[in-house]
């Protein structure tokens, strides 16, 4: 049955784990692999799963690991136990060849050979090994600066883009903060004791390549505040070269609200007040239009896919913050650890945040953060499915009432600060007008 998933116009999983087997130069390899193939068309042929889980970790870790223990071991032995060891990938998921070859040695040392570059976990997959060549391959690959990722209830494996890097779209140190918040949190990677997966991700501008926002417990998304750059120039050359009925077609009129122009004059001109940041005139035309320089990150919580409730995207929780200096990084790490701490409390039993929030509310998630509710958290509510409003207007009123007072002090502030000024002037005229007048006065002495 298995040859049939070789027939087709596309790749097939069947020959190259055939490939492996024929080709390979080592008999376990070989013998693992062949295995693999005669449990599967064993499952195909039965229409049951013979794999089953268990416990397997190497020293120091609780995770890290996804064990997997043959049901009938005894017809396929060289593949009754093929675990996976998840393995963290370095910021952005560049390697040099050297540690690529390295990787792919110490596999075929100690595992079967398959390897997955990478899953939607973020982790390069090690597909099959043996419980104790587990500790082996661990071992090995941890002197040359590799770590296990997560697996269970734990901060999961973190991921980021290619960014500023590569990338002429980025809009903050996406690698650098991926390490802040791996370094941070490598404890809960490694020890599971939460009520289930919580995953970073970290894009750097709105195409969001890492798909944080349907993926991530906690995405963060480059951004910037201010006008997009235009280069005219360049602009000029790319409608010279394509003409104004492809720029209209292709561009201006694929803006979702409208907020791009090309005048009769064949300028661009951008309602940036409207620009929702959907990234499509930047994709088409990269020369021409740029992010602008006020750069920063939007944080977003929540976001999953199917569990208890469906598929979630994350809700903003940090319109804009910016990530220049220290303190700003250790501020977003000081955030996740509230969001984290506040989940680990009140979230149940395989309850992601995301569901979280759904079932206590969206303030009450927010007031449990320490974080004030801010319109700007999302710009059209009505238009946001996934945004809970349970009591929206009546904290959107109180934070007007914020604003307001917090304007009036400043105001108050300022008006007592030009009495006293006043004051202090009224008072050095009346003491200079009150002083005596100085009277020279000689005294001789008598005779």
């Amino acid at each position: 049955m298995l040859d049939e998933l070789e027939d087709g116009p596309w790749p097939s999983f069947v020959s190259g784990i055939k490939r492996l087997r024929d080709a390979h130069g080592d008999a376990r390899v070989g013998g693992m692999a062949n295995d693999l193939l005669g449990q599967l068309e064993h499952s195909y042929e039965t229409r049951k799963g013979y794999w089953k889980g268990g416990t397997v970790s190497v020293f120091g870790y609780g995770g890290g690991i996804i064990p997997r223990f043959s049901e009938v071991g005894g017809e396929f032995p060289d593949s009754k136990e093929f675990h996976t060891l998840r393995v963290q990938p370095p910021a952005g998921n560049f390697y040099s060849t050297d540690i690529l070859r390295r990787l792919a040695d110490s596999w075929e040392k100690w595992g079967s050979g398959l390897v997955t570059f990478h899953g939607q976990t973020g982790n390069i997959m090690f597909i099959g090994a043996s419980t104790e060549n587990t500790q082996h391959f661990f071992d090995e690959i941890n002197e040359y600066g590799f770590d296990l990722g997560g697996a269970g209830p734990c901060v999961r494996t973190g991921m980021s883009c290619v960014g500023s890097a590569r990338c002429e779209q980025s809009c903050t140190n996406e690698h650098r903060l991926h390490r802040e918040l791996v370094n941070n949190f490598t404890d809960d990677i490694h020890r599971p004791a939460l009520p289930y997966k919580f995953k970073f991700k970290i894009s750097g501008c709105p195409n969001d390549c890492t798909n944080s926002i349907e993926r991530a417990d906690f995405a963060v998304i480059g951004s910037w505040r201010d006008d997009i750059k235009i280069d005219h120039d360049a602009f000029a050359e790319y409608l010279s070269a394509k003409g104004r009925r492809h720029v209209i077609d292709n561009i201006i009129t694929r803006c979702p609200t409208n907020c791009i122009t090309l005048t009769d004059d064949d300028q661009l001109e951008i309602d940036n007040r409207n620009c929702v940041k959907c990234m499509h005139c930047l994709n088409v035309i990269p020369k021409a239009l740029s992010p602008g320089d006020d750069k920063g990150v939007t944080v977003l919580i929540g976001g999953k896919r199917t569990l208890k409730v469906g598929d979630l995207m994350g809700t903003v929780v940090v319109p804009f913050m910016k990530l220049d200096t220290s303190e700003d990084y250790e501020r977003i790490v000081e955030l996740a650890e509230e969001v984290i701490d506040f989940w680990a409390e009140n979230g149940l039993e395989h309850e992601r945040c995301g569901e979280m929030i759904e079932r206590i509310g969206l303030v009450n998630f927010l007031e449990g953060i320490g974080v004030d509710v801010d319109p700007n958290m999302v710009a059209h509510p009505r238009e946001s499915s996934y945004v809970r409003m349970d009591g929206w207007d009546e904290e959107a009123a109180k934070w007007f009432a914020r604003k307001r007072q917090a304007k009036r002090q400043a105001k108050d502030a300022d008006d007592a600060q030009r009495d006293g000024d006043a004051a202090a002037a009224d008072a050095s005229k009346t003491k200079s007008a009150d002083a005596p007048a100085h009277i020279a006065v000689t005294v001789t002495e008598s005779p």
